[in-house]
């Protein structure tokens, strides 16, 4: 089986015209998209797949209005609290505590960007890989596109770590509130009640309770410089597939003048960790026909080594296949049909070249 061989697109009617009299007879009756046993025609399988890529864009769209709201939060808070830091009354510790409350909302917000970067991780593999492909014929996806999204609907993970979240949300908007905040703390140190120049008359104003005011300075100012460095030491982070950076390409091609610093500037729309792949053994007395459903309804190729139970003292054969993570499922019903008495052990492998899987010639 070749790695293309999952995906076989064969040409339409329309493509390769039939005998007049036999057009109706070939649309209705011919599949033009074979996948592991299911038999699907374009129209089918395409429709199938705008659908799917208008729901993850509803997804995506919904969290990114909760991203949206969150700053909105931080925002209005920010400026609500600046509005009384001003007066005579109050204390400049209000300004403390909208500090806070804001690091409190930059953590949910980095949450939900880990939920719309999961969203947009499909989105972007689906334009990619298959809806370019259909704009460039002969319409020839990338061979192990659809195991990729297989894989992520059944087994759904962040693509990015929540370190790059913080740190992009941090870039993005609220280094600008942090900003605010620390500008309008200092000019309220400096001109409340009355504007001074006396550096210690500031400095006893920054106090809190019992605190003195130089070790408020210290904490406020540490902060803020964590702040600023985590937001830098982050900028490497870019596993993030909201990146506006191309699929394919060299960097240098894209960034000619940056060299190989632009190596730097990619993101993985697809998981840096490869495809889990198994190697799957399966004893049976019936090795022959479970051997050749296997071939027929998943594909995948079939290996018969020999064995002998050694409780029963009886020779028998021991089939085994490489899958991937995704046909685990599809392979239990396969054996459970033909032998609901079979032994089958699944085993993680740690690489798996070949025909159906990364070929042999092709290294990372």
């Amino acid at each position: 089986m070749s790695a293309t061989d999952d995906y076989d697109f064969k040409k339409t009617p329309e493509q390769t015209p039939p005998e007049p009299s036999s057009t109706k007879e070939s649309i209705g009756s011919e599949p033009v998209w074979t996948y592991r046993g299911y038999q699907l025609r374009a129209s089918e399988f395409n429709t199938a797949m705008v659908h799917l890529f208008r729901a993850e864009v509803n997804r995506a769209n919904i969290w990114r209005q909760r991203l949206d709201t969150t700053t909105n939060w931080a925002v209005i808070t920010t400026f609500a609290v600046l509005s009384i830091a001003f007066t005579q009354t109050s204390s400049h510790f209000v300004i403390a505590l909208n500090l806070l409350l804001v690091t409190f909302f930059l953590f949910i917000e980095a949450r939900r960007y880990r939920y719309y970067e999961l969203w947009s991780y499909r989105i972007r593999l689906m334009e990619t890989d298959f809806f370019a492909a259909m704009l460039v014929p002969p319409f020839q996806p990338s061979p192990d596109w659809a195991e990729a999204l297989a894989e992520h609907l059944l087994h759904p993970h962040f693509p990015i770590s929540t370190w790059e979240a913080l740190g992009r949300r941090l870039r993005r908007n609220y280094l600008w509130i942090y900003a605010i905040i620390l500008a309008a703390w200092i000019a309220r140190l400096w001109l409340v009640p009355t504007p001074t120049s006396d550096w210690l008359e500031i400095i006893d104003r920054a106090s809190v309770g019992q605190l003195d005011g130089r070790w408020v300075l210290l904490i406020t100012l540490t902060f803020f410089l964590i702040v600023l460095g985590f937001s830098m030491y982050t900028i490497g982070l870019q596993e993030s597939a909201g990146e506006v950076l191309p699929r394919f390409g060299g960097m240098d091609e894209i960034f000619p003048k940056a060299g190989k610093s632009a190596e730097k500037l990619r993101a993985w729309f697809r998981p840096s960790r490869k495809r889990p792949q198994l190697l799957t053994f399966i004893i049976t007395d019936n090795a022959k026909a479970v051997a050749e459903r296997i071939l027929k309804e998943m594909g995948r190729g079939v290996t018969g080594l020999s064995g002998k139970g050694m409780y029963t003292d009886q020779s028998l054969t021991v089939l085994m296949c490489a899958l991937t993570v995704t046909e685990v499922p599809n392979m239990k019903a396969v054996v459970h049909a033909e032998d609901p008495n079979a032994f089958m052990i699944v085993s993680p492998a740690q690489e798996v070249f070949g025909k159906g899987f990364m070929p042999l010639g092709v290294s990372d």
